[in-house]
């Protein structure tokens, strides 16, 4: 009888050591990799270069924690209902990252890379080609009534500080690839098209930068998943010494009002033919 394989080169274990990434991991791996290196290097089973990792832990950190977000203020309230779940707390956090919060991310990075893919006869070399490259792009999704991901933000109205941070850093290590560069044009010609200038979000701004680094494209609201997973224990670690959430229930609770019902209608169907009758 044929003994099962499952290769993996991931962890395994023996009885005398742990492998990772076939390295060993007591002597390799523990004090020497970093977290964000390490979390890089298990996506892609590859280990990135200095550069690669400050960019993509100047990402992680973008991501971490933005306030009372409905990801921080689900967290706290899960944790006020169950406190001895940490983990359905955080869970509950982050099942709330979406196409709202967090999954612009993954949302910029796809739609960036599409555009790319679909450039014939090469991608731009210079701020000009990318801007014509941009304008079609921002005509095309304002003729579908699409919108652009990545593009405004509803408290950085001005400008999301993280943005140009963001570049900053791709930038000094030379790591400015077709994805920052498509989403930067965006940022310089959308006003020609919607009549208004909006700003070019961190979450955006991340997800072109996870692009270019070659991270996997299925797995870009992971990262930013990952990112807020640190940002969910600091807003518990808060509430423990610092607990706003029963007041967040309270608020709610005692300032419901009573409403007559409002009682759902479905939407009208196209009246049957009078000529025919249903189809056999």
């Amino acid at each position: 009888m044929t003994t099962p394989a499952y290769p993996t080169a991931l962890g395994a274990s023996s009885r005398e050591s742990i492998t990772l990434l076939g390295a060993d991991l007591a002597r390799d791996v523990m004090g020497t990799v970093g977290f964000g290196e390490l979390a890089f290097w298990l996506a892609t089973q590859r280990r990135p270069g200095p550069g690669e990792t400050r960019v993509f832990e100047a990402v992680l950190a973008a991501l971490a924690d933005h306030g009372f977000t409905p990801t921080a203020i689900v967290t706290r309230l899960t944790y006020l209902s169950a406190p001895d779940s940490v983990q359905g707390a955080l869970a509950a956090g982050l099942l709330g990252g979406g196409s709202r919060f967090l999954g612009v991310t993954e949302d910029c990075g796809r739609f960036l890379h599409d555009v790319l893919t679909g450039v014939e006869g090469g991608l731009p070399v210079d701020d000009a080609g990318w801007d014509a490259l941009a304008l079609e792009t921002v005509t095309a999704q304002r003729a579908a009534r699409r919108f652009v991901p990545g593009l405004g933000h509803h408290v950085h109205k001005d400008g999301d500080p993280r943005t140009p941070r963001l570049f900053e850093i791709a930038g000094e290590e030379g790591l400015v690839g077709p994805h920052l560069s498509l989403f930067a044009a965006i940022g310089r010609v959308h006003p020609q098209v919607l009549g208004r200038t909006l700003p070019l979000n961190g979450a955006g701004v991340c997800g072109a930068a996870l692009a270019d680094l070659g991270l996997p494209l299925e797995l870009l609201r992971g990262f930013a998943l990952l990112a807020r997973t640190a940002g969910l224990i600091g807003q518990l670690a808060e509430e423990i010494r610092h607990p706003v959430a029963n007041e967040v229930f309270l608020s709610v609770d005692l300032n419901n009002r009573s409403v007559d019902p409002d009682p759902y209608v479905p939407a009208a169907l196209p009246s049957a033919e009078t000529t025919g009758g249903p189809h056999g």
